[in-house]
């Protein structure tokens, strides 16, 4: 396949790091004997106060790796994905990214993924979906809900529109695609509307569990305004959204049963950013499905989510405000922590659900472009497969970047 057209590339940028130091004042012999027993002993603290608190201070440098536009001129990567196994195209670890404009840069439009090989620094087009398709209310615009499961199947979501704005929205759909690309079924229903957050997986191979919101119920166009806030109107109805998948050898996967988990969250349509509302989904190793909650500053928990068969409401709340600014793609590190990237600052978050504290801060994008640096830059994340670094996007350059 033809290579993308390569791209100037942005600069690796240091992480802050902080240090600190203890020298003792030992006017006499004595006094710096005992200064230095001291010394040993504070040193040691000192050492022990230094050691990461989470997996941010780790990160240093930050690094592009690929342009993301494809040859029909699609922009604005949101889905961020790490290939699990090696199927059709896609070769194990690959990274797979789609977009959400088009050409013109209008939102709701974009019908591409691309597919970068970390091993030979390629990256190709995977998918061109067909703009205009009638199993898909409203055609194609690719979401930040996207996966693959190991069986090589990929399962992306639409959010459509025909003039970039939610006025011709589209409910949208959920696709399914097989590992060369090719659209092989189409998932709707009364439950599926505009499939938006990045999904959380339970992927056991001859099934599969994935955990999505639904953020464009009832949404009008961002013309029609809340006259207390004088935002567009902002609704409750936002819901999260189990599929129970069936995966037969040699089959496409086939859903089992849909249940809702989590319902009531907050969201509404915007100009610069279509619709926000509950945009990360992350399951933890004891069934807790986390959630960032965008238009709240928070991020909540539903507990069971892979067995309850009722819904959560909007969960436990976690953290809210402090370093959270609007908070979008929610990712699990390796150490346990919740990674956040914030939709309002070029910051990404480290929290600590079990201690339910916000630990650090970094800044991947401070594009002094926006203000504040970064603002609106910032979506989808993946863990690299080692768990050394991650990845993620950057909307300002249409990039995937690397921390490192």
């Amino acid at each position: 396949m033809k290579p993308l057209y390569p791209i100037d590339w942005r600069r690796n940028e240091p992480a802050r790091t902080l240090a600190c130091a203890l020298v003792p004042d030992t006017p006499n012999r004595a006094r710096a004997a005992a200064g230095a027993a001291l010394l040993t002993i504070a040193m040691g603290g000192a050492a022990i106060a230094q050691q990461p608190r989470g997996f941010l201070e780790t990160v240093k440098r930050h690094a592009t790796l690929t342009s993301t536009v494809p040859e029909n001129g699609d922009q604005n990567p949101y889905a961020i994905v790490v290939a699990p196994a090696a199927a059709g195209k896609i070769q194990k670890d690959d990274v797979l990214i789609d977009n959400f404009n088009n050409i013109s840069n209008l939102q709701g439009l974009g019908t591409t993924i691309v597919d970068y090989s970390p091993a030979s620094k390629q990256t190709t087009l995977f998918a061109a979906l067909p703009r205009q398709l009638p199993q898909c209310p409203g055609g194609v615009g690719l979401t930040t809900a996207m996966t693959m499961l190991k069986s090589g199947w990929i399962v992306v979501g639409s959010a459509p529109s025909n003039d970039g704005t939610t006025r011709t929205r589209g409910d949208g759909c959920l696709l399914l695609l097989d590992p060369n690309g090719q659209l092989v079924d189409t998932w709707t229903g009364p439950d599926i509307n505009d499939p938006w957050g990045n999904m959380a997986v339970i992927d056991n191979g001859t099934t599969a569990t994935l955990f999505v919101s639904m953020v464009g119920f009832g949404i009008p166009a961002p013309s029609v305004r809340d006259p207390d806030t004088g935002f567009p109107v902002t609704l409750h109805k936002a819901t999260v959204l189990r599929l129970d998948l069936t995966i037969p050898p040699g089959k496409p996967p086939a859903i089992k049963s849909k249940t809702v988990i989590g319902d009531g969250f907050a969201h509404r349509a915007d100009r610069s950013s279509y619709l926000i509302g509950p945009t990360g989904l992350a399951i933890a190793p004891d069934g807790v499905l986390y959630v960032s909650d965008a238009l709240e500053n928070r991020i909540v928990a539903i507990p069971d989510a892979a067995a309850r068969t009722t819904s959560a409401g909007t969960g436990e709340e976690i953290t809210r405000g402090g370093l959270l600014n609007r908070p979008l793609s929610l990712i699990i590190a390796p150490n346990g922590h919740l990674l956040s990237c914030n939709g309002l600052n070029g910051q990404v978050v480290e929290i600590d659900p079990i201690a339910r504290k916000q630990i650090y801060a970094q800044w991947i994008d401070a594009n002094q472009a926006q203000s504040p640096p970064g603002n609106g830059n910032l979506f989808g994340m993946a863990i690299r497969p080692d768990g050394k670094a991650f990845y993620y996007v950057a909307d300002d350059m249409n990039t995937v970047m690397e921390s490192r």
